[in-house]
């Protein structure tokens, strides 16, 4: 890079981070207030939209409505990936949408669920009178595009049936080739495709639209008409934030000071690396809140927890980059040439472990719903992001810095190997710690479930409960629920785990209400929960409305979630089978792995700490994290080995990997530790729960790397080396 070059990448540096903080502050053009402003919020950090649906039917199936539920949560979801759907009562379904403020635009987008069939078409064209499907045997209907027979490119609705709607549809299309089925929306025709051949996969495909606009309409129309109730609309409300505005300052603040801590950390142990890495992170931030904005992210707990991943990685990158700088440096290279080194030499390692954390949250993009779509949709921007400010960004502006003349190796560090740490001569004591910290748990479960109690401390989430509408006297601020209003539920229920809301209306007569959500009340609790609020608060007890309500993570939603963390998981370790081309690396990982979901499931257990929305979050986080963290030290055992088949010096090469890889291990726990401890010192209570397994999750991510997962590889590897040399020696003899 010549001089004039170094000068030009540092002032497009300097000029990029000054534009895109002014835009993420100021706002320009469209983002009048700022991108980050702009920037959606969930119900938990903003609130938004609620609706409330009712049956038509009087009675419906407890399957129906569980129906209903799943197909409204996918419908929703088209707003923001956040959205919450329950039952509430027998026949009530409330949907509660993020970010919108205007309930009335909401319900026009989001349709009226009706009657939906397809129908066999007369020969004139008209529609007949047999009907071969019903909305029952829709799964889903999505807008795209596809290239027909003469390439063009056209636009399509693409559907998805159910097993049995499958089985049917591919016998009707069979006999009815060349014929139309018209599809019916409340006895009016929405469309009316011709069959050009028979479809048995379930998967059929409507052609003809004009714009991607006019399929999505059909879509959209399929989708909600294929929901198994018709539904009549009840009542809309604009809600308000679950945490309060207190939670978002305070994780921004957590949130900046965290990042000022890790960039000063990094210029202490890294000099001019550090800030070079400093003014990388910079560039992050402002680049991630515009791409939150522009694409409409909606941003909540679980979206920050995989910003905080992605930030972490970012920081990892750098200091791998930088470990191997120093070390370059102190075997004898010169800066020039260390430079060179320390990015080609850390290149495998950063892509492997960025790849195989895109890949899980790629999948549970895809396939997840509600939190879990949201944190992969958060993590998988932000580990591009991250790559490319540490690949590309850091690469340039310190080559930039030592074209200018910062040339001398001290403004770099050094860093000679030292005595090697004998890691595999403690594997005994490491076994023993795992194992007593993954069994305090499963005893704590079985202590709990003893007493009759629930294991887990499960939250409104997943167990459903009691809400109660309160219409106060007057205007309390979530702050000031937290404090007054709360307490009086957790006198009568003696729980602790509550959800509260308040109604933003215009109306007086709503103005004041306020929507508490608790576990599961008899008749009796709340008979005197209300004579309580009467007591305390001088509210109108025949005022106050309570329901039952279904959890907001339903039964598909769970089994979803689980089958994507699944695909997700065999996916990475296919990729790590295939990178290491050992199965044993692969193993190792997943044992790691394993420990560190099993330790923080322990804190869940021993704490009790509420297992909700932001429990799946945790656990994706850990299992990011703690793939991330084995596949460094595996990358350098990988290199150390240099292709050898040696096995007589492998306890060598492992305590020497992971020993050269202590540093980074540290730094990097370190740095993370930081961001989330932040949260936890600076957060509200419900912040706290959700920082707090996270912080064990990283420690026991840093033990699993560092003292597990080396160890389980060489000992798969050296018990099969072992059995080998024994067979020789036999046949020798």
């Amino acid at each position: 890079m010549t001089r004039g070059k170094s000068i030009a990448t540092l002032l497009i540096t300097v000029l990029l981070i000054a534009v895109t903080g002014f835009i993420a502050i100021f706002g320009v053009g469209d983002l009048k207030t700022g991108a980050a402003e702009n920037i959606i919020l969930g119900l938990d950090l903003k609130g938004g939209v609620s609706i409330t649906y009712q049956t038509k039917e009087e009675n419906p199936s407890e399957k129906d409505m569980e129906d209903t539920v799943y197909k409204l949560q996918k419908r929703a979801e088209i707003y923001s990936t956040e959205a919450e759907v329950y039952q509430e009562g027998d026949r009530r379904i409330t949907i509660e949408i993020p970010g919108a403020t205007d309930a009335d635009a909401v319900l026009d987008e989001l349709g009226k669920p009706g009657s939906l069939e397809f129908v066999a078409s007369n020969s004139d064209g008209s529609a007949g009178g047999v009907t071969v499907l019903t909305g029952k045997d829709i799964k889903n209907a999505e807008a795209g595009t596809q290239e027909s027979q003469t390439g063009a490119k056209e636009y399509v609705v693409q559907l998805t049936l159910t097993d049995e709607g499958a089985q049917t549809f591919g016998e009707v299309t069979a006999a009815n080739i060349g014929k139309q089925i018209a599809i019916m929306y409340d006895e009016r025709q929405i469309s009316n495709p011709t069959v050009n051949s028979a479809i048995r996969d379930g998967r059929p495909v409507i052609t003809g639209m004009a714009s991607y606009e006019e399929a999505e309409e059909l879509a959209t129309m399929i989708r909600i008409g294929g929901i198994s109730l018709e539904l009549e609309e009840l009542r809309s409300n604009v809600v308000g934030a679950k945490l309060g505005e207190e939670a978002l300052s305070s994780s921004l603040k957590a949130g900046l000071i965290g990042l000022l801590i890790v960039m000063v950390f990094m210029v202490v142990i890294f000099l001019i690396p550090g800030v070079v890495a400093s003014i990388a992170l910079i560039l992050y931030t402002t680049i991630m809140l515009l791409v939150l904005n522009a694409f409409d992210i909606t941003l909540t707990l679980p979206g920050i927890a995989g910003i905080i991943l992605s930030i972490g990685m970012a920081v990892d990158a750098n200091v791998i980059i930088f470990t191997r700088i120093k070390e370059e440096i102190g075997n004898g290279s010169s800066v020039r040439t260390a430079i060179k080194a320390g990015f080609s030499k850390a290149l495998s390692a950063i892509i492997d472990g960025n790849v195989t954390t895109l890949i899980a949250a790629l999948v549970l993009g895809i396939m997840g719903t509600g939190s879990v779509k949201g944190f992969a949709i958060t993590l998988a921007i932000g580990i591009v992001l991250s790559m490319f400010t540490a690949l590309v960004i850091t690469r340039f502006i310190l080559q930039a810095f030592f074209t200018l003349g910062v040339q001398n190796e001290k403004f770099y560090g050094s860093k000679k190997d030292g005595r090697v740490i004998n890691f595999l001569g403690k594997k005994l004591v490491f076994f023993i710690i795992a194992i007593v910290a993954i069994g305090a748990g499963f005893v704590a479960m079985g202590i709990q479930a003893a007493q009759g109690n629930q294991m887990l401390n499960l939250s409104l989430e997943f167990m459903g409960g009691t809400t109660t509408t309160v219409p106060f006297n007057e205007d309390y601020s979530i702050e000031q629920i937290d404090e007054k209003v709360k307490p009086v539920f957790g006198e009568v229920t003696g729980d602790n785990n509550i959800q509260a809301q308040k109604v933003a209306s215009e109306n007086e007569a709503d103005k004041n209400k306020v929507i508490i959500k608790t576990r599961r009340l008899s008749e009796d609790e709340r008979e005197a929960l209300n004579n309580k609020l009467v007591e305390e608060f001088g509210v109108v007890k025949n005022d106050i409305e309570s329901d039952s309500i279904s959890s907001t993570v339903s039964g598909e939603m769970r089994r979803d979630a689980i089958v994507s963390v699944i695909i997700a998981v065999i996916l990475m370790l296919i990729y790590i089978w295939f990178r290491f081309k050992d199965i044993r690396f692969a193993s190792g990982a997943v044992i790691a792995l394993l420990h560190d979901v099993l330790v923080v499931l322990t804190c869940y257990a021993v704490v009790r700490i509420s297992v909700g929305n932001t429990f799946i979050a945790c656990m994706l986080t850990i299992v990011g994290y703690s793939i991330n963290a084995t596949i460094v030290i595996f990358d350098r055992i990988r290199e150390n080995m240099g292709g050898s088949r040696n096995k007589k010096n492998l306890d060598e090469i492992v305590n020497k990997s992971i020993t050269q890889t202590l540093t980074r291990s540290i730094y990097t726990s370190f740095t993370t530790f930081i961001m989330v401890f932040l949260l936890w010192i600076m957060g509200v209570a419900s912040v706290r729960e959700f920082a707090a397994p996270l912080m064990v999750g990283i420690i026991a991510g840093g033990f699993s790397s560092v003292c597990i997962s080396g160890t389980v590889w060489y000992l798969m590897k050296k018990g099969k080396g072992s059995k080998k040399e024994e067979a020789g020696e036999s046949s020798e003899a």
